[in-house]
């Protein structure tokens, strides 16, 4: 009778372990029950302050200041040409706007040199897409960026003399073939070109 009410005892005892490590299982996910699905945090919002008429330099240090980390900038006037020395460039364009925005967005940077106005609109070249863009006024070195990489591309002085063009940032475009508005179907383009300084034939 004692050896009964012994075995009855341990495996009341079982069932009672059982059932804890069960509910266990369930509280912690494994047996289905709800979970609450973690919120993605945010990027803390800022003050970007207004950055244009700004020296490039004191510009990005304004911007970094302010909790902007990821600045980029672009030639304003189309030219493609790159910031090596920041001191010797301005600001003409900045997007966003000054005004409140998360710390992590972008803020690109329209700029020129000290000694050039800033242009009415920004002169960037956007990337071309599945057809010709107009190049008329920006540099070969811009319109060359803007096609896709695999583009065959003749860039030809058209000032009578027959130059060779290296520097392709300081040579704009007069002409160009394709036409703007024709669809791009990896077809040669050709840019006709002269010096910025000169005028076109």
């Amino acid at each position: 009778m004692r050896g009964t009410r012994r075995a009855a005892a341990l495996l009341a005892a079982g069932w009672l372990t059982v059932a804890l490590v069960g509910c266990e299982a369930g509280d912690d996910g494994a047996g289905g029950g709800e979970t609450s699905a973690s919120a993605t945090p945010t990027a803390a919002e800022a003050a970007l302050p207004d950055l244009v008429g700004k020296g490039l330099l004191s510009a990005r240090d304004a911007a970094g200041e302010a909790g902007f980390k990821d600045v980029t900038t672009h030639d304003a006037l189309g030219r493609a040409r790159a910031q090596a020395l920041q001191r010797n460039w301005k600001v003409c364009f900045q997007e966003p706007a000054a005004g409140r925005h998360p710390a992590d967005t972008e803020v690109d940077l329209g700029v020129v040199k000290l000694d050039e106005k800033c242009p009415e609109k920004d002169g960037e070249v956007e990337e071309a897409t599945d057809t010709m863009p107009d190049f008329s006024g920006k540099s070969a070195r811009a319109a060359r960026r803007s096609l896709d990489d695999s583009t065959s591309i003749e860039v030809r002085d058209v000032s009578g003399d027959k130059r060779v063009v290296v520097m392709e940032s300081n040579w704009r475009v007069c002409g160009q073939e394709p036409k703007p508005g024709t669809k791009l179907t990896g077809q040669p383009v050709r840019l006709d070109v002269v010096k910025f300084e000169e005028e076109c034939p």
